[in-house]
């Protein structure tokens, strides 16, 4: 019997085959990184505002307390945005006819509050409550960034599951001394005397070993629990 098909056919065949899995890779590769890609996560994207806050002008430059503005973040699941009056508490006084802050003064004059765009966002889908974290002794720093150092503000984490499980998995990485949770100038245990950290009459010099302690100290649940589907989907 005739052969129907050239013999050039078979490595027409596999050619094809090779190539159509290779295009479904860098399909798949190509949407990966497209989701961690700041055009999905939106990181280090300063959002528009109805008044450009710098907080590195109010943290760094004038020394403000998260606490100042967040009234609520270590009682609440929610930081909580500044009423405008918190902001008049020093703009009675000082920049009061700058024309940047008129969106501040026609707030407080009509007592109707200024639509600030939310930077960390999480989906509706996950439950995230600040008070835990805070209270356990993760920094705002860990999850926000040096906010200190920006003019404005930017989502400096992906904020993707991925990346908090990364800490949830390890959390003794992150643990700081609850004092230090709202300084932005506090640097972890590196090995120097520099940043050498002291608790209850012990001195530590790494963070595993500061991490370790701060983990028995504030009572953290287990790995397995932390990482648990319920613990933020619920």
């Amino acid at each position: 019997m005739a052969q129907i098909f050239n013999r050039s056919a078979n490595t027409l065949a596999r050619a094809s085959i090779l190539g159509i899995v290779l295009s479904l890779t860098a399909v798949g590769a190509a949407l990966i990184n497209l989701q961690r890609s700041p055009y999905v996560t939106g990181q280090h994207i300063a959002p528009d505002q109805p008044v450009p806050f710098s907080h590195a002008h109010h943290v760094a430059g004038l020394g403000l307390d998260c606490r100042y503005c967040h009234t609520s973040v270590e009682e609440s699941s929610f930081a909580g945005i500044p009423p405008t009056k918190t902001c008049m508490n020093c703009h009675a006084q000082i920049w009061t006819n700058a024309s940047l802050l008129d969106p501040v003064r026609v707030s407080f004059r009509t007592g109707q509050s200024l639509q600030w765009t939310r930077v960390h966002d999480l989906p509706d889908f996950v439950y995230f409550n600040h008070s835990i974290h805070v209270n356990k002794g993760v920094g705002c720093a860990s999850c926000h960034g040096e906010v200190d150092k920006m003019p404005l503000m930017y989502q400096e984490n992906s904020l993707q599951m991925e990346w908090c499980l990364d800490c949830h998995r390890k959390p003794e990485k992150f643990l700081r001394p609850k004092d230090k949770v709202f300084d932005m100038t506090y640097r972890p245990p590196d090995g120097t005397e520099q940043h050498a950290v002291e608790i209850d009459g012990k001195r530590f010099m790494s963070q595993e070993e500061l991490g370790t302690e701060l983990r028995k100290k504030y009572h953290l649940r287990t790995v397995q629990d932390i990482t648990s589907c319920s613990t933020c989907h619920r």
